[in-house]
């Protein structure tokens, strides 16, 4: 728009400028003019208001901004402590490892112990009952000897006494049951 201007004021002196670049169609310097006037009216008026939007809208992405960045340390400091946690997983990875072999093999210690008890008390329950079934097993033996002698004997007696034998053993059998009676 200046360089028109500029323009016009030079080439002031030559005959019929005025109709030829005033008046072209489409490019009439009065539309410029007017548009000229009624950017300045509004820049004047609405200058104040224009600046104090734009200046609060500057504040505005500036205090964004300063937020952002005050996230962004915040999000940082969170992700160090995660690096942190996560380096030392791998020490407590470790440590609860090697916790868990030392009960590991207090744990079989501890039922080696066990079974090692449990043995000698079925040990010592074997033993137990085997001195049980042996005084059973003699006594029923006893028994058995008993009676096998007691059968022995009788048909040893019935073989051997004689009929005079068995009369004399009734007689002192009734002289013994009346002189018990007496």
């Amino acid at each position: 728009m200046i360089l028109l201007l500029a323009y016009l004021i030079v080439s002031e002196g030559e005959p019929g400028w005025a109709e030829t670049y005033l008046n072209y169609p489409g490019l009439e310097a009065w539309k410029f003019i007017n548009l000229a006037i009624f950017l300045g009216a509004g820049a004047y008026i609405l200058g104040g208001k224009l600046k104090a939007a734009l200046h609060a809208r500057r504040e505005g992405i500036q205090l964004l901004l300063t937020k952002a960045d005050q996230e962004r340390d915040a999000a940082q400091i969170r992700l160090n402590e995660a690096e942190t946690l996560v380096g030392r997983l791998d020490s407590d990875v470790a440590e609860v490892r090697k916790r868990a072999q030392a009960e590991a093999q207090t744990e079989r210690e501890r039922l080696n112990a066990a079974t090692e008890k449990e043995i000698e008390r079925m040990r010592y329950q074997a033993n137990r009952e085997i001195e049980t079934a042996g005084k059973v097993a003699r006594k029923e033996l006893q028994k058995f000897l008993a009676g096998r002698s007691v059968a022995l004997a009788r048909e040893s007696i019935r073989t051997q006494i004689r009929p005079e034998d068995d009369a004399r053993l009734i007689e002192d059998d009734i002289g013994q049951l009346g002189r018990a009676q007496a």
